[in-house]
């Protein structure tokens, strides 16, 4: 039998390379992205990013006791993962945003669905199964982040104080994806399985649409169009 880690990333093929085939993912791996689209994709990311440690704390305080070994886990993760909000704040002032117009703005209703799907699965269904949103995120990121933070600097000849939010998460992320794979190796319940590869299915395709919902027209005026 194959390291669960392994039939995870068989399993959701498929749904990553739809994510990753977005018009507008394709376009940030050329470099082909305007001011407006930047800012617009990383209001939405401080939208869901703020997210990420109230979702890791909501986890760790439903699992029963035979998950006790992956609360450790969650720990750490909350450590790695706290204030990345700011970040992105810091991020978009760089690049010539308004940080705060961002933070009191409401995310876009694909960006809403995709943090909803999260709480529901680990309030109403199994808790483990909000790793499959991680393996999404953490995976997807590394994969892509410093590749398209490169490109989108050179063309927007912007600051590198405007991509610490995409450094961070890229290439040199790469161990803290290998814990994840050694934590999921760890996953021996079929039932715990199978919540964490339905849930990374869904959430490839709800990071998607959050995608697809960036403005594609050039446009530095995004706050309306996004956050409304």
């Amino acid at each position: 039998m194959s390291p669960f880690f392994q039939t995870l990333q068989a399993e959701t093929e498929r749904s990553r390379y739809q994510l990753i085939q977005s018009a507008i993912i394709q376009e940030a791996l050329r470099g082909d992205v305007t001011r407006g689209q930047y800012l617009a994709f990383l209001a939405q990311a401080y939208h869901h990013v703020k997210h990420t440690v109230p979702l890791l704390m909501a986890c760790g305080s439903r699992l029963d006791a035979r998950h006790e070994w992956l609360k450790k886990a969650i720990a750490e993760y909350i450590d790695e993962e706290y204030g990345h909000e700011q970040w992105i704040l810091n991020d978009i002032k760089a690049a010539g945003g308004d940080p705060v117009a961002v933070a009191n703005a409401q995310p876009h209703i694909t960006t809403q669905a995709m943090v909803a799907y999260a709480y529901h699965q680990v309030d109403r269904k199994n808790p483990v199964g909000f790793f499959g949103m991680v393996h999404v995120l953490e995976g997807t990121s590394t994969a892509l982040a410093t590749l398209a933070a490169e490109k989108i600097q050179v063309n927007l000849a912007l600051p590198d104080s405007a991509f610490s939010y995409l450094t961070s998460h890229g290439s040199l992320d790469l161990e803290h994806v290998k814990f994840f794979e050694v934590l999921m190796n760890q996953l021996t319940a079929p039932e715990d399985q199978a919540a964490v590869v339905d849930t990374a299915h869904a959430i490839y395709h709800l990071y998607g649409e959050m995608f697809r919902s960036l403005p594609q027209a050039n446009s530095d005026a995004i706050f309306d169009e996004v956050a409304a």
